[in-house]
């Protein structure tokens, strides 16, 4: 069936994706990916120069489906180290449970050693790690929050959550008692933000409050 260039160029990179997540770069063959879009590999390369230029298109696809500018541009306004903990770690527990393939992808570069194993980071977990960053220094000379290392708060707690996700996905049967995204958010986000706050709150925590609207 002859798609429109752009219908077929998507087609592309939905099928790459699928490929490079389940069996990493270097089996992910342009040979099968030609056969799996029903196009020879001549025509693959019409799109597609090389198999590196497929990978690329495949991280931008993932920059694009992460979605996350609009709730940076709206927590960037926030001042509640609590309330921008919760915001993010919900954030990444929906999208990795309708996008699992990309921990397949983040596993196989970095298990491989792949040169593109850098770029696949900052495309999924590097660009929560430099937005909470620069967050936690905000609310750091604020003074709402204790002074901190914030580079290492912001790995682990994007860490920390990525794995619990990963845990609720990859692991899922694996690890006995399967815990809810939003029950580990409940429990996690206060006992994190209570460590950074200057001052400890009287209200309630961000978290019961969203669980109990």
């Amino acid at each position: 069936m002859k798609l429109p260039a752009d219908d077929r160029r998507s087609q592309i990179v939905e099928e790459a994706t699928r490929l490079f997540s389940a069996d990493g770069y270097e089996k992910a063959t342009t040979k099968r990916l030609a056969a799996a879009c029903g196009v020879t590999e001549p025509a693959l390369y019409r799109y597609f120069p090389s198999k590196e230029d497929i990978y690329e298109a495949v991280l931008d696809s993932l920059r694009e489906r992460l979605d996350c500018q609009e709730l940076f541009e709206h927590l960037e306004k926030e001042d509640d180290i609590e309330a921008i903990l919760f915001e993010l770690a919900n954030h990444i527990f929906i999208f990795t449970q309708k996008n699992q393939d990309i921990y397949r992808l983040l596993l196989f570069s970095a298990l491989g050693g792949h040169t593109k194993a850098k770029q696949v980071y900052q495309a999924i977990r590097g660009r929560h790690v430099h937005f909470l960053h620069r967050q936690l220094n905000r609310l750091s000379l604020g003074g709402t929050i204790r002074q901190n290392n914030t580079e290492i708060t912001a790995r682990c707690f994007i860490g920390m959550i990525f794995d619990c996700a990963l845990g609720a996905t990859l692991w899922r049967g694996k690890q006995g008692k399967i815990y809810k995204p939003d029950d580990v958010v409940a429990n996690n986000v206060p006992i994190f933000a209570g460590g950074l706050k200057t001052v400890p709150s009287s209200s309630q925590p961000v978290s019961q409050r969203q669980t109990s609207q």
